[in-house]
């Protein structure tokens, strides 16, 4: 269920085929290790090709998701067979509704990130979306670039002593997927997941663009025009990069 996208082999299934076979196999039963997935856009492509580290926590990772139109037009572009995106907030709102019909066996969540005011709001809004899954803890860590070894510790004691199931994590890329790979071997939950600002999505601290925007690949878009200073680098110029890195490989592909 995946196919290679230059570097990397990327998920090009079905999300909720995925999420049943995961729940089966994996969260059901004990794993000797926690699986983890990236999601992959052409910027953090592109950002793991100067970081060594974040470049191995794709490469190692249990699942690769394309998370960005530019993903599946690269698919296109190399005759593979993605058709769309599978975004951190598919994966967290598809997975939450299927473990939510567990209602004999509740499973549980560990929420690593954001702030404490975000993290409260999660808490409630659980409670009503998904009263079948059991917030079993969350943490906000500090906001800088770097943990030392005491801040990495304490997070890694609160995730295991709360037995949660899954782990969401809710910081920056490529900072949550160096913190996920690092620390794998080190965690007893069943799947790690770095989902970025889905955090803000869920409680509505950022607006998620409408279905149909992102349905039809502009979702890009919607994001840039909320945050132009920030988004302009990544939409501009890491993507275009990417996609002629994609052209390239292609054209050099005819002549091999």
């Amino acid at each position: 269920m995946s196919e290679k996208i230059l570097n990397f082999n990327v998920f090009d299934g079905d999300l909720n085929r995925w999420i049943t076979e995961l729940v089966n196999k994996y969260i059901l039963n004990n794993t000797s290790r926690a699986l983890y997935f990236v999601q992959l856009n052409p910027h953090s492509f592109e950002v793991s090709l100067k970081d060594e580290i974040f470049y191995n926590a794709v490469k190692n990772a249990d699942f690769v998701f394309p998370d960005g139109i530019g993903i599946v037009l690269a698919s296109r572009i190399l005759s593979g067979k993605i058709i769309r995106r599978i975004s951190g907030y598919d994966i967290f709102i598809n997975l939450s509704h299927y473990l939510n019909t567990y209602k004999e066996q509740k499973f549980s969540y560990f929420f690593l990130g954001s702030n404490e005011n975000t993290l409260n709001k999660i808490i409630t809004k659980m409670s009503y979306d998904f009263p079948n899954i059991k917030v079993a803890g969350v943490f906000a860590p500090p906001f800088k670039d770097e943990f030392n070894y005491n801040e990495i510790e304490i997070m890694l004691d609160r995730i295991n002593e709360s037995k949660a199931d899954v782990l969401w994590i809710g910081m920056t890329a490529p900072k949550q997927e160096k913190w996920a790979f690092l620390n794998k071997d080190k965690l007893n939950v069943k799947l790690i997941a770095p989902v970025g600002a889905v955090f803000d999505y869920y409680v509505g601290n950022v607006v998620l663009a409408p279905k149909w925007i992102r349905n039809n690949g502009f979702e890009w878009l919607f994001r840039f025009l909320q945050e132009p200073k920030r988004l302009f680098y990544r939409n501009f110029i890491t993507s275009p990069k990417f996609l002629f890195r994609v052209i390239s490989y292609k054209i050099k592909s005819y002549f091999t």
